[in-house]
């Protein structure tokens, strides 16, 4: 007759298994790969807010873990890439741009259209214009449509948003480091339009919030998740 495992043996079983799949996701998370939820418009139309995405961190070199080292990249950011990277005037809040340009390439803004090298950089096939070309200010100084040229320092990645008009990137705080890179951007796996049917607002002061919330969210389900952007490529 078989015995049964006792107590602590079926608690160790489990604590391991537990343990090990908790250490594989933080490994995933932090050196492979890691989702990132879109909250501004800098990015329309390739990007929206409310998309849920996917970003390969090993392309890059991931961070390992609690150290300042990185794994061997594939290669680094290259123009045209959609870049998840920290934000270099506080290192914390995590930005999503496309890079136009490395170290190395002079940029050059007029009248709207980007310059690389002296070559036009195309626009992305989502990217979009929203309102009057600003001039350069008197006395030359840069304007948002008419900024440069400027050279990228070795090591540094010139990040635009593709919502040209809408969007705060290296135009305004500079280049990125590369020590500030997290990762590429993959594929949207999840859209939801709060634009559409926007959810009852949730008060502390009110705890039936939540529950309205949900259950608002619920019934207007089919309605708020862009179907037709889930699985999408970013590109």
């Amino acid at each position: 007759m078989s015995q049964q495992p006792g107590l602590f043996t079926t608690f160790w079983d489990n604590f391991k298994q537990i343990t090990i799949a908790v250490v594989l996701a933080i490994i995933i998370k932090t050196s492979i790969v890691e989702a990132y939820k879109i909250p501004s418009a800098s990015m329309e139309d390739t990007l929206l807010i409310g998309d849920f995405l996917l970003a390969n961190k090993f392309v890059y070199g991931a961070r390992i873990p609690l150290t300042n080292w990185r794994l061997p990249e594939m290669h680094d950011p290259e123009p045209g890439d959609v870049v998840i990277f920290l934000f270099p005037r506080d290192g914390v809040t995590k930005y999503i741009k496309r890079c136009v340009a490395v170290g190395g390439d002079t940029v050059l803004v007029k009248d709207k259209e980007l310059f690389i090298n002296g070559v036009r950089f195309p626009d992305p096939e989502h990217s979009k214009f929203t309102d009057r070309i600003q001039p350069r200010a008197p006395g030359g100084r840069e304007s948002r449509d008419n900024w440069g040229p400027y050279v990228v320092p070795p090591g540094y990645f010139f990040m635009m948003g593709d919502n040209r008009d809408n969007s705060y990137d290296s135009r305004f705080w500079g280049p990125v480091s590369k020590d500030l890179i997290l990762g590429k951007a993959l594929i949207v796996h999840w859209s939801w339009n709060d634009d559409i049917y926007p959810s009852p607002e949730v008060s502390l002061s009110d705890p039936l919030s939540v529950h309205r919330m949900f259950i608002y969210n619920a019934v207007h389900f089919v309605q708020k998740v862009r179907w037709g952007r889930l699985f999408n490529i970013i590109s």
